[in-house]
């Protein structure tokens, strides 16, 4: 059997369990080996100490948006055929390289995506407490990123993840829905990996109920019927609501001094509760602590999940499908405009063919639009700043305006962050733009423009000229032969 291509993306907040999940990558036999292993750090805050230095580990930041963001920034930076997504607190065996191989060659061409089987192991001697059950969720929940290969393809069909969920809670069933959607398949494969039992904090359940938010972008996108697709049982919600009006009935009517409606209302919201708590206490291990637990937010979970779910709605009305990206960081040279070496004057400024077509197409797609653009020709003294802003302007006056501008005048030698490949522009663009970067795609025409793209987490498409090196073009995961057909391929993901 050959070895598929495939990389691994692993998002991580820094969980001392990251290198229980690395570890058969990193020791896999050459045979099975992921051409690439991408630790995603989504811990927020700059300087932080590196959350693994491996040779074989290529580390990018996530910025701390949350695991949807987190993984598309993972997969944007990879060009392997498979992606494969694995939690940092799962325990893949030591042979999971090699099983997941098989997973993918058996995929036919019109599998979009593989899962892996999860098992949770049950705790010894007892029933689990209410959050280890909420982990146990995790071995029948379909399509879930803890073992998740999709190909990309299929994740630059749809846009990879929506990063409008914020969470690790409904962004995997909305993309396996949107990958299906397109034309593809998923299927089970025969590989295993085990997830821990979560122990959970007390009063977990409580802070569980801001899915209810997340639940109501899913309505939204696909219609209030994407639980039967996936196979999900209803949820809780409309019990929730009778419970929370029979609570707020008892107050109201207490308050305009109706004490038989009161009683009446109270008495029911009071028995639906004891009646909640009584089946999740026992269905649990029977502990004090565990029951007090239990009592407690049963009485808070019905009107916090009725809170989450009305904030949830005013959120995200009139939601729709979006494209992966919210944000197109266009070269200037080259990509936007003919390049002439150095070029001070704005009389020379000449658009590429595709280049209005593009612009134009981002803007109608509700995407932002910014320029990022090395100048070391500054740093050499062949440009004073004032001739690069010249330029810049005569640029915006025929193809923008734009959202923003970047500029590095610096050199090589220099050794600074701005400078492409280096990711500093296209985070610096990102932050002021108020988005991602890996909300973001990078349209460039030479390889320092796509590794700038990948080492900020963003996706990069390659348009070559007759300056476009042959290994740039074949190192790029994505190339289109202009501007327009570029921003095209960015937006067709937005199609519902």
């Amino acid at each position: 059997m050959s070895r598929p291509e495939y990389a691994v993306v692993v998002p991580t907040v820094g969980r001392n369990s990251l290198h229980r999940a690395l570890a058969p990558l990193l020791e896999a036999p050459d045979a099975w080996a992921p051409t690439e292993i991408v630790v995603v750090d989504d811990r927020p805050g700059d300087a932080l100490p590196p959350v693994v230095d491996h040779p074989r580990v290529r580390i990018v930041r996530g910025g701390g948006h949350g695991p949807a963001a987190a993984r598309q920034a993972g997969w944007h930076s990879c060009r392997a055929e498979w992606i494969a997504f694995l939690d940092d607190d799962v325990h893949p065996p030591a042979d999971w390289p090699e099983r997941l191989c098989s997973d993918l060659s058996a995929a036919d061409a019109a599998t979009g995506g593989v899962q892996g089987r999860i098992t949770v192991p049950r705790p010894p001697g007892r029933r689990p407490t209410d959050a280890e059950r909420a982990t146990l969720g995790l071995e029948g929940a379909p399509w879930i990123t803890a073992d998740m290969a999709y190909r990309r393809s299929a994740l630059e069909a749809v846009g990879g993840f929506d990063t409008r969920f914020p969470r690790a809670y409904r962004e995997d069933t909305d993309l396996a829905l949107r990958v299906v959607d397109a034309g593809f398949s998923l299927r089970l494969g025969e590989r295993e990996c085990e997830h821990p039992l979560r122990p959970g904090r007390r009063w977990s359940s409580l802070g569980a109920q801001r899915g209810n938010a997340d639940d109501t972008l899913m309505n939204a996108v696909h219609g209030r019927g994407w639980r039967d697709r996936v196979g999900e049982e209803p949820g809780g919600l409309r019990g929730h609501v009778l419970t929370t009006g029979l609570l707020t009935g008892a107050v109201l009517a207490a308050l305009a001094r109706r004490p038989v409606l009161a009683g009446t209302l109270g008495a029911g919201w009071l028995a639906r509760t004891a009646a909640f708590a009584l089946r999740r206490a026992t269905a649990g291990p029977a502990d004090p602590a565990e029951i007090v637990d239990m009592a407690v937010t049963s009485a808070l979970i019905p009107p916090l999940a009725c809170g989450h779910r009305i904030a949830g709605s005013v959120r995200h009305a009139g939601a729709r499908r979006t494209p992966g990206v919210r944000a197109v960081l266009f070269d200037r040279d080259g990509t936007l405009i003919e390049d002439v070496p150095y070029n001070g004057d704005p009389d020379k400024v000449r658009p590429t063919a595709g280049a209005a077509d593009a612009v134009a197409l981002a803007r109608r797609a509700g995407l932002a639009v910014g320029v990022v653009s090395n100048q070391s020709g500054i740093a050499r003294g062949l440009l004073e700043p004032g001739q690069v802003e010249a330029v810049n302007r005569r640029v915006d006056e025929l193809l923008g305006p734009f959202d923003v501008w970047r500029v590095c005048p610096h050199g090589e030698e220099d050794g600074c962050d701005c400078r492409k490949p280096r990711p500093g522009m296209v985070e610096s663009a990102a932050a002021e733009l108020g988005v991602a970067a890996a909300e973001c795609a990078v349209v460039g025409d030479i390889g320092s423009d796509m590794a700038a793209a990948r080492a900020a987490g963003a996706r990069g498409v390659l348009v070559p000229t007759r300056l476009t090196r042959e290994e740039e073009r074949r190192a790029s995961p994505e190339t289109e032969p202009d501007p327009a057909a570029a921003v095209r391929r960015l937006v067709r993901g937005s199609a519902p």
